[in-house]
């Protein structure tokens, strides 16, 4: 059977490459993911548990929340610049010294906000300074992501490229699991006020250790054969973010924007906002929740994989399509089993939707993106496509949720009824997007 991925992304790139080499960038994609993602989503736990009434306190309940969510969102408006400007850097320099550069800028962000003085000691200067931060923290994002999937997918053979493009992803589920886990210990180990005080910010310094480690990491890891061969044959384009938004690209990227409006909508319900539906909404104990959370993210981090090695089999387009069908189907009776207020109701819905589900079609997306564009303008097309769609798929949807179901009378359905929309959105655009447009023969 054919598929996207049985074809070589570039017809430059190493068909057999050496195993070592592979290895190195899968593990240096990974680790670098992992830690880029901490930092980025250690932000979004502490924005429905903390930095409500740490830097809103004037605020009543829903409205320091909302504010919360503002700045979390700002993130992802701030992304795709950041994506403009790193995928520009990528197509002209590397992707190897791109990443290194986006690692050293996020966990310099994540670590100043752990020293960051609350609202309570310097007053309105505490949540502008926040949102600085968190404006580095998305621009150094906007780099990370097209370059981590270049990084293991223009290294790997063309058989193995699902697989190669489903590890980095793992960094996504790691990082998540990571940052929930980390900030369920310390309100164990601490007592509530300890928690409040200063124990959340030990989360966020975790970051220096884990930069250090990944820099190191990614270091060994060599420049990948498909930049290489665009360098030696001084192909790079002078504007490749013109090239992405002119005939014949134009038509990948818009499909792909319109693509992953579920996926985005998807994991920002599911990572974020559900922490927050359950904790407040709920009135379940924020322990158990963050720990329901991390257990579905790790189970997402296991089977990732095996929508990469799917992808290799099938095609990345077919299993990307399947996947957020399958979600659309779920998000009703998902929010029905949080809405019985169990604990194992919760649980089990997560598990489900986030853990299994999400894994199904977000393993096959970094391979499907990657063979939108040629490997000229890759970093750029990628960086677009995945930066741009976040800030109305993905950084929005905590806030277009809470208000939902404010309006609802704090009842889910109508913000149920807008996450399908966005799923039929997304499998209509992925359907719409055809082998020959996705690679280079």
């Amino acid at each position: 059977m054919s598929s996207v991925t049985d074809v070589p992304i570039t017809p430059e790139a190493d068909p057999t490459g050496d195993a070592k080499r592979v290895r190195t960038a899968l593990v240096a994609s990974l680790v670098g993911t992992t830690i880029e993602w901490y930092d980025f989503f250690l932000y979004a736990t502490a924005a429905s548990l903390v930095f409500n009434h740490a830097f809103f306190p004037d605020q009543s309940s829903l409205v320091g929340t909302m504010l919360s969510f503002a700045t979390f969102a700002v993130g992802f408006v701030v992304r795709p610049i950041g994506g403009f400007v790193f995928g520009h850097v990528g197509d002209r320099i590397g992707r190897k010294k791109t990443l290194a550069l986006t690692m050293v800028l996020m966990g310099g962000a994540t670590a100043l906000m752990g020293v960051l003085p609350t609202a309570a000691q310097i007053g309105v200067l505490a949540p502008i300074l926040l949102l600085l931060l968190r404006i580095v923290q998305g621009f150094a994002l906007g780099g990370e992501w097209a370059g981590a999937i270049l990084l293991a997918v223009e290294h790997s053979p063309p058989r193995r490229r699902g697989f190669a493009g489903s590890i980095p992803q793992v960094g996504l589920a790691l990082g998540l699991a990571l940052g929930t886990g980390v900030f369920a210990l310390l309100q164990i180990a601490l007592p509530d006020d300890a928690f409040e005080s200063y124990g959340w910010r030990i989360a966020f310094l975790i970051s220096i250790v884990l930069v250090v480690f990944g820099l190191v990491v990614r270091w060994k890891a060599t420049e990948t054969p498909a930049f290489e061969k665009v360098r030696d044959d001084d192909d790079r384009a002078a504007v490749p973010l013109r090239e992405v938004f002119r005939p014949p690209a134009l038509r990948n990227t818009v499909l792909g924007l319109l693509s992953r409006w579920g996926e985005g909508a998807a994991f920002n319900t599911w990572g974020v906002f559900a922490i927050s539906y359950a904790t407040g909404t709920l009135h379940l104990e924020r322990v158990p929740v963050l720990i329901a959370v991390t257990v579905a993210a790790l189970l997402m981090a296991v089977l990732l994989p095996v929508s990469g090695l799917l992808a290799d089999r099938f095609g990345a387009r077919t299993v990307y399509a399947s996947g957020i069908a399958a979600y659309a189907v779920a998000v009703f009776p998902v929010f029905a089993l949080f809405n019985t207020g169990s604990l194992t109701a919760y649980t089990l819905g997560m598990l489900v939707v986030f853990g299994v589900i999400h894994a199904w079609f977000y393993g096959a997306q970094g391979t499907l993106y990657a063979s939108l564009y040629p490997a000229r303008v890759r970093y750029t097309g990628l960086s677009t496509v995945y930066q741009l769609s976040g800030v109305y798929a993905s950084g929005v949807t905590p806030l277009i949720l809470t208000a939902l179901i404010a309006a609802a009378n704090q009842s889910p359905w109508l913000a149920c009824s807008y996450l399908v929309a966005t799923a039929v959105v997304s499998v209509v655009a992925t359907l719409l997007l055809r082998p020959k447009a996705l690679t280079e023969i």
